[in-house]
């Protein structure tokens, strides 16, 4: 299974593509849409689904996964990353791919057992978690693998665990005292 995970912005947009197969992680391909500060909103979100255009069509990928927006102080910061977010999960849904979507507490939990952890923690982790050497990955390219390793993680193939407790008695009728 191939899936592709990502952060948006409109100044940065991060992607990375990780392969799933028997329990194996592998990063395939990961990188950062950098958008100029003097483009104009229309053209940084041209820029943005045409990238992913390509990707998608380059890699195939099964899954598309993204981080959700969070409110911040400033709401014109969070309304741009909501156009990013619309650009990408359009580009998604043009290929029919299903998307999923996660918050940001949620991914760093997943990934670096805090909701609250840093960029760096999460950066080191997934580099740990895809036996990664290279340390010249920007945090948005960290992030957006964050985002596919933590997808990854809630599926059941991945841990073997039940999603619920009516998923676990479906799984293990053996487990059921009549």
């Amino acid at each position: 299974m191939l899936i592709i995970g990502i952060d948006p912005g409109t100044l940065f947009t991060g992607f990375g593509i990780i392969k799933f197969n028997n329990n194996n992680l592998k990063k395939i391909d990961s990188g950062v849409i950098e958008l100029s500060k003097s483009k104009s909103l229309p053209d940084k979100l041209k820029s943005i689904y045409d990238k992913l255009e390509f990707l998608i069509s380059e890699y195939k990928p099964d899954e598309f996964v993204i981080e959700t927006a969070f409110y911040g102080k400033n709401i014109q910061s969070t309304l741009k990353i909501g156009y990013a977010r619309g650009v990408s999960i359009l580009s998604a849904a043009n290929n029919n791919l299903p998307v999923y979507e996660y918050s940001p507490r949620e991914v760093k939990k997943s990934v670096a057992g805090r909701g609250a952890a840093s960029k760096q923690q999460v950066g080191f982790m997934v580099k740990q978690l895809l036996n990664l050497d290279d340390t010249n990955l920007k945090f948005d390219e960290t992030d957006a693998l964050a985002v596919a390793l933590c997808h990854i993680f809630k599926l059941k193939s991945f841990t073997g665990k039940s999603k619920s407790w009516s998923d676990f008695v479906l799984n293990h009728p053996e487990r059921i005292i009549s």
